[in-house]
């Protein structure tokens, strides 16, 4: 990988990880489009991912920083704590699938578009749904519940799967649920800093201790990495305004488009 395909695909991480569009799928289409292959892909993932979680941090920095200071500058329970307890209990999900499943997930990605092409008509399929159904409704929604916690957490579970969006799958789910659009959103992007993060560490740590390898150079693990950031930070605010807005179907159409090219490809 040299570093205008890192360039690109850094942007493609950045602007699709908070659109609901599937990061892992355009990945996983970008490497086909420009011949990238090998270990240099998971090793490239990781840091992109990593990228976007800073980003998260830089858009709802005011968020984190209260939900720090409310959890560890008091022994009361308070809104604060049950905030943060409500994210660990919707991680439960992904933390037994990584623990549990995580090579059978990673035998998914670079083994063809036809999943992909699948799953991003799924993602179509669930925004279009909630979307449908927000429009029906007669309250403005609840904030996030346990309950809601632990569906929304089995969602992005599910959403390990290349093209099935994870911020499309969580927000839709949580809508589907009667959550607030805006609480929806912010939990969505919020829920996930600690799984990737952690995953991101694990890996740092293998590649240190020589388990795992990859070609991936200094110049394009960098250029990847600031791409993915700078427009994560902008779609991560732009996503935020158009759950509020109520406009994600035109991502819903945007996915039933690009997966069935995908499909249409692949098969033929």
């Amino acid at each position: 990988m040299n570093w205008l395909e890192a360039l690109i695909l850094g942007i493609v991480q950045g602007l699709t990880e908070f659109l609901p569009v599937s990061s892992s799928g355009h990945l996983e289409i970008g490497h086909a489009l420009l011949g990238v292959s090998g270990e240099e892909n998971l090793t490239f993932a990781i840091i992109v991912h990593t990228a976007t979680v800073f980003s998260t941090l830089v858009v709802l920095w005011h968020e984190v920083a209260k939900l720090f200071q409310g959890t560890f500058t008091t022994w009361q329970w308070n809104r604060e704590k049950d905030y943060v307890a409500k994210i660990l209990v919707s991680m439960i999900p992904v933390f037994i699938v990584g623990m549990f499943f995580k090579d059978q997930v990673e035998s998914f990605f670079g083994n063809g578009l036809l999943l992909v092409g699948i799953c991003l008509l799924i993602t179509a399929f669930l925004l279009a749904l909630s979307e449908w159904l927000q429009k029906r409704r007669q309250d403005a929604g609840h904030e996030v519940t346990y309950k809601d916690a632990i569906i929304i957490g089995l969602a992005q579970a599910c959403a390990v799967l290349p093209g099935l969006s994870r911020s499309g799958t969580t927000i839709a789910t949580g809508l589907l649920c009667g959550v607030k659009k805006e609480s929806v959103a912010q939990f969505s992007f919020l829920m996930v800093l600690i799984p990737i993060l952690g995953e991101a560490f694990l890996d740092l740590l293998k590649l240190l201790q020589g388990e795992l390898t990859s070609e991936l150079g200094i110049a394009p693990a960098v250029v990847g990495f600031v791409a993915a950031f700078l427009t994560g930070c902008f779609a991560c605010r732009f996503m935020i305004e158009i759950v509020r807005r109520q406009r994600l179907i035109w991502f819903a159409l945007y996915c039933a488009i690009v997966g069935t090219m995908t499909i249409i490809a692949t098969v033929c």
